[in-house]
């Protein structure tokens, strides 16, 4: 039995490794794995909200983009609106002051031929006072008044019957 034998100094460092490998694993390992374990937790709890917030960063982006396309849109349709309406202005005002010159030129021309009518009769008058004066010459007296007012009156109407301005 030489060479079965069992040293017990073999043994004893067995079971003393094995001993101090559980205590090292309740005392050591545990709570360094779990520290290991919070710790990853952590890790992927901060991934997880960095993608939710990249992710929300990316929604309110398109959100953003939409509004400030929506923005630009609105801005050229109130653009456009100005214009419609500045047109539509200047059409209104130009038509006015064509409507006012329209008026002025014919309040002219009304002027012009009442002043024309008003030359008219004044020539008629001189003409008829220069026509009985040479009538009377030619008759070779001075008539009356009423005389020259018959012959004026007949004077008139072997003219065309033209109104004088003494004649009613």
């Amino acid at each position: 039995m030489g060479m079965l034998r069992l040293d017990w100094n073999i043994v004893a460092t067995i079971v003393n490794l094995l001993v101090l490998y559980f205590l090292m694993r309740r005392f050591l390992f545990g709570p360094i794995q779990a520290i290991l374990d919070k710790r990853k937790e952590l890790i992927e709890s901060r991934f997880h909200e960095a993608k939710e917030e990249q992710l929300q960063a990316g929604q309110m982006k398109e959100k953003y983009q939409g509004l400030l396309a929506n923005a630009k849109e609105e801005s050229a349709q109130i653009v456009e609106r100005a214009r419609e309406q500045a047109k539509t202005e200047y059409e209104s005002r130009l038509s006015c002051a064509e409507e006012q010159a329209e008026k002025m030129l014919e309040a002219a021309r009304e002027k012009m031929e009442q002043e024309h009518d008003k030359m008219l009769k004044e020539l008629e008058s001189q003409i008829s006072t220069l026509v009985m004066c040479a009538a009377g010459k030619v008759i070779g007296r001075n008539a009356s008044p009423k005389y020259d007012e018959a012959l004026y009156n007949q004077f008139l109407d072997e003219a065309g019957g033209i109104d004088g301005p003494d004649r009613n």
